[in-house]
């Protein structure tokens, strides 16, 4: 029989493969997508979020960012962290209610007194409870990140009063209490993909649109629509989340590591959003977008019937309003 003579280089080359197979497997990674762009300061905090898992953990554990909706649509994305097939997110208040109810909330309009109370009401029990509804879901929440206020955006006129919304068709997420909100103004509500948002403004799908003023302007949106109203009809926070699949594989130590290294990026986050709205408002001038900031009471006014409808229609809701509103 004949022996074949395996050459040293071979044997180099097979314990190479076999050490990084093995570092590999004895290295912890988690995936996060989101649909972010990557200058936006939510996808900096997230990055933020994964340098502190690999320093905490030694590169023990990394967690791997695809921004872009590189791994799907906002609401996909909360689809494969319930079956494990992903590890984190970060999805709005407003998208996560349709799985978990008791954040739908937060899509009140003008909930929160001031950027204080907000603060005081995430960082509180309420908010922490919050955070953990989810779990029935297979969804858990590690921590809050600032979303700032949502005002309206239009093509060809601003919104200085709730009659201007009359006859446009404005995106909304896919929320129910978002789009009771924009037909209480007196719009017409259009779920559209953020992804497809810029697209369905040119093509006239939608007339206009509501979100903060970094994402106003890190998606572009200010080349098709010039008119910015600040109205700051809601303060939707942004929830980062975990599979409870892939979070309940992690040993208690690696929990710790994810949960801390989160609540510091919440922390970065806040910092870094504040400059990041004072910045997009600047260059949104500068790109010949007119701000204008109306009166908000008749938008007050407008919507006071959503919570006359919540008291009786979702009194379990209702009840987290009240508390929220406790809240000193």
């Amino acid at each position: 029989m004949k022996i074949i003579k395996l050459k040293p280089i071979f044997f180099c080359i097979l314990f190479t493969f076999i050490f990084s197979c093995q570092a590999t497997l004895d290295k912890r990674i988690i995936k996060l997508g989101h649909g972010l762009g990557i200058t936006h300061p939510v996808h900096e905090a997230m990055l933020f979020l994964a340098q502190k898992v690999e320093e905490k953990s030694g590169g023990k554990m990394v967690v791997k960012v695809y921004p872009n909706q590189q791994l799907g649509s906002e609401r996909e994305l909360v689809e494969l962290l319930q079956i494990g097939s992903l590890g984190m997110t970060k999805v709005s208040s407003a998208a996560l209610e349709g799985f978990a109810p008791t954040m739908q909330v937060f899509g009140m309009p003008y909930l929160f007194r001031d950027d204080a109370h907000q603060l005081a009401v995430l960082n509180g029990e309420i908010g922490k409870k919050l955070l953990l509804d989810p779990e029935k879901y297979l969804l858990r929440g590690l921590c809050y990140y600032d979303a700032g206020k949502r005002s309206f955006y239009t093509k060809s006129k601003p919104v200085d009063k709730p009659s201007d919304l009359a006859g446009l068709k404005i995106r909304v997420m896919e929320s129910n209490t978002a789009s009771n909100m924009v037909k209480s103004l007196g719009g017409s509500p259009t779920p559209v993909s953020y992804g497809e948002l810029y697209t369905a403004l040119q093509q006239g799908i939608v007339d206009g649109a509501e979100n903060n003023a970094p994402s106003l302007y890190t998606s572009k949106h200010y080349e098709v629509c010039k008119f910015y109203s600040i109205d700051e009809h809601t303060a939707l926070p942004d929830v980062m989340i975990v599979s409870t699949k892939v979070w309940n594989s992690l040993s208690e130590q690696e929990q710790q590591w994810l949960q801390e290294a989160a609540d510091e990026s919440a922390v970065y986050e806040y910092k870094i959003w504040a400059e990041a709205t004072e910045e997009a408002l600047n260059e949104l001038e500068k790109a010949g977008v007119t701000i204008t900031y109306p009166d908000k009471e008749p938008f007050r006014e407008a919507v006071e019937s959503m919570y006359s409808a919540l008291k009786v229609q979702q009194p379990e809701i209702y009840k987290i309003v009240e508390e929220i509103r406790a809240v000193k």
